[in-house]
């Protein structure tokens, strides 16, 4: 199954509610499994930086089927440099963003920017959690 924009709304107004708990400005993204962009929305008041990290971990973790933030430690490791390089620069492996993975696939991944690194996968999370 492919991820579909209804779903991928559904996930970052997820996103969203859960930084509306938190008190914090966010953007989120979801991109599909080839690290395209689907759906990106930034909160009014949320920094500007954000609407493009939420991106570059959304890839990060699409492209690893993995949260971004354990890519983290091996971002600098020639594998996972030559990757981004090779894509374009666009990955972001510091934590914020969580793989969306169904019957074994990896669909795509929600990415967020604007909290701290923990608040900003929580979000993510209860993004994903939308589904």
């Amino acid at each position: 199954m492919t991820l579909t924009l209804e779903e991928a709304n559904r996930i970052v107004r997820g996103a969203l509610a859960k930084a509306e708990q938190l008190n914090i400005k966010i953007s989120a993204a979801v991109c599909d499994g080839g690290g395209r962009l689907i759906a990106l929305e930034r909160m009014d008041g949320a920094i500007w930086a954000s609407a493009y990290g939420c991106q570059g971990k959304a890839v990060a973790s699409a492209a690893f089927g993995r949260p971004s933030g354990q890519m983290a430690a091996r971002a600098d490791q020639p594998t996972p440099r030559g990757i981004a390089a090779a894509s374009g620069d666009e990955m972001i492996m510091g934590q914020g963003a969580v793989p969306i993975i169904r019957n074994g696939v990896i669909e795509g991944a929600c990415g967020v920017g604007g909290g701290t690194s923990q608040q900003d996968e929580d979000c993510a999370r209860a993004g994903v959690e939308q589904l």
